[in-house]
């Protein structure tokens, strides 16, 4: 098992990891739309999602993978009503690979984020 942190995401703000490499996947923590270089929260959800998969990119970058290795994702949104935004979005980041995904409305997100997306992805081979 190898832990990942890089510079090219927001750091952890508890007590967990960015990712963790373990038997050939790549298990990501869920990403909100912070600049790893202010730290501060991106406004509006096309920006946040934009950052959030950037974010996650980073992470599997770290991780020896990128986006194109993703098996499954999880969308967390604070309102349902941004889902076809985001899926706009998403699609501009997923367009020929499209990872297996769930995404649903959740009561809040960490900082007052609209959207947090965790993933899982194979270790480039």
């Amino acid at each position: 098992m190898k832990y990942i942190q890089t510079e090219n995401a927001p750091k952890a703000v508890g007590p967990y990891s960015q990712a963790i490499v373990s038997n050939g996947f790549i298990f990501c923590s869920g990403q909100i739309g912070l600049d790893p270089k202010t730290n501060e929260l991106v406004e509006g959800i096309e920006e946040q999602t934009h950052q959030v998969l950037k974010n996650l990119n980073g992470v599997l970058k770290a991780s020896t993978s990128d986006l194109e290795y993703v098996v499954k994702t999880t969308v967390y949104l604070s309102d349902i009503t941004y889902y076809t935004k985001m899926n706009e979005i998403y699609g501009e980041y997923f367009s020929k690979h499209k990872p297996a995904r769930a995404a649903f409305a959740v009561a809040a997100l960490p900082k007052g984020a609209l959207i947090e997306i965790e993933a899982v992805a194979e270790v480039k081979k």
